[in-house]
């Protein structure tokens, strides 16, 4: 019997059934940057979910993001995660039972925590601009990730050894930066940093890795 739904947004294909993909959201919130991205991976096959791990608060400004961040409980956010991917699971129907993850800036730092702390269930994991500390020597997933060119939220450092760390586990590791972009220039709502055309190549490349 399928669990009752986490609270989140859900993007299903025409058929109903398709791949599942977890989708974290960054700092802001289950926003409608968000969900767009859950119903564009669902025109292309995905079933996809995203929990909302700020129950229902939404920031638009960096400094209401900071207080949402703060505020949050991180100890009781991973099991959240981890009962959204169990339900993302069971709703996807393939039969293949195993989920990809993307996590955007503060997403990324548990998608990573999920793929070492669930690897059975965790088979692609890809990062927009967020990074964090894992022992990924357990891990059984494919990464990728998509960062900016020129951002202070995430150094240059950081990602280099969020990297180093993924090979020398033994990982399939494909990292790409994006020369001119800025922290979340993936993000459409984010008119002060979008830049469409490193978008649609990040995009271009992530469905690539989520169908290959």
């Amino acid at each position: 019997m399928l669990q009752s739904q986490p609270n989140g947004f859900l993007a299903a294909p025409i058929s109903g059934k398709g791949q599942g993909v977890l989708v974290l959201h960054a700092w802001w919130g289950l926003n409608e940057a968000i969900k767009d991205f859950c119903t564009r991976l669902a025109e292309e096959g995905f079933t996809a979910f995203a929990p909302d791990l700020y129950g229902g608060k939404v920031a638009v400004t960096i400094p209401e993001a900071e207080a949402l961040r703060d505020a949050l409980d991180w100890k009781k956010s991973i099991p959240e995660i981890s009962a959204a991917a169990e339900y993302l699971q069971e709703r996807s129907g393939e039969p293949v039972k195993r989920l990809a993850v993307i996590g955007f800036s503060l997403g990324a730092f548990f998608a990573l925590n999920l793929s070492t702390s669930d690897p059975e269930r965790v088979n692609k994991v890809v990062v927009f601009y967020g990074t964090g500390p894992a022992d990924f020597t357990k891990s059984r997933a494919a990464y990728q990730g998509h960062f900016a060119g020129n951002d202070p939220f995430e150094p240059e450092s950081e990602v280099n050894s969020l990297e180093e760390e993924l090979k020398k586990a033994g990982r399939p590791v494909s990292f790409y930066t994006y020369p001119g972009t800025g922290h979340w220039f993936f993000e459409p709502d984010r008119a002060e940093v979008y830049h469409p055309e490193a978008a649609s190549l990040a995009w271009e490349r992530t469905l690539a890795f989520l169908k290959g």
